[in-house]
């Protein structure tokens, strides 16, 4: 059974003519993992969210392993990470595998010429240090230390720091474990 969730003016009928108080229209966007045959929401813009000004070359975030199979007893010094300027540059993996990288980040400044989107994983960052906004397509989620922000996937995000240098431990979860109805997969192997 679908469940809505309305936020703001929407039209009466999906996938239609939506005009604003102008009359120009509004710009509708399907937001989702797997098209119309997951879960997914509709968003209507008064900018379409199409319009991009630069591309640029893809940033690598694959992980350079240190050690393989490494199976020994490891004290891991968390938080001592370095802190660099970028967000992206900043983020260090700590621990990996195929489906979790455990990563620290430690940005110095806001994100202020682009957004970000993990189109591979969904995102848990765990807020260690430091205040600021989290930009969405869907507004602006305040953080502070203690805080937990989930990522989706599908997710274009933007890091505004209030406090300068934020520390973050992030999860990014690269298969999906939980169905639709919320039910556990059993993908033990």
């Amino acid at each position: 059974m679908p469940f809505y969730v309305k936020q703001g003016q929407i039209p009466a009928q999906r996938h239609t003519v939506f005009r604003k108080p102008d009359h120009t229209l509004y710009a509708e966007e399907l937001v989702s993992t797997h098209g119309f045959s997951s879960l997914y929401s509709l968003v209507y813009h008064c900018h379409p969210p199409t319009l991009v000004k630069q591309i640029r070359e893809p940033y690598d975030v694959t992980p350079k392993i240190a050690r393989e199979k490494h199976l020994k007893h490891t004290s891991l010094k968390g938080f001592q990470v370095q802190a660099k300027d970028d967000y992206l540059e900043s983020r260090t993996p700590v621990l990996v595998n195929q489906d979790l990288h455990i990563s620290l980040a430690a940005p110095r400044q806001s994100m202020t010429d682009y957004f970000y989107k993990n189109s591979q994983a969904d995102e848990i960052i765990f807020v260690h240090q430091g205040t600021g906004k989290l930009k969405t397509g869907y507004g602006s989620i305040p953080f502070q230390y203690g805080d937990y922000l989930v990522v989706p996937r599908v997710q274009f995000t933007r890091w505004n720091l209030i406090r300068q240098t934020t520390d973050c431990l992030l999860l990014s979860r690269f298969r999906r474990y939980v169905r639709q109805s919320g039910i556990v997969m059993n993908l033990a192997s």
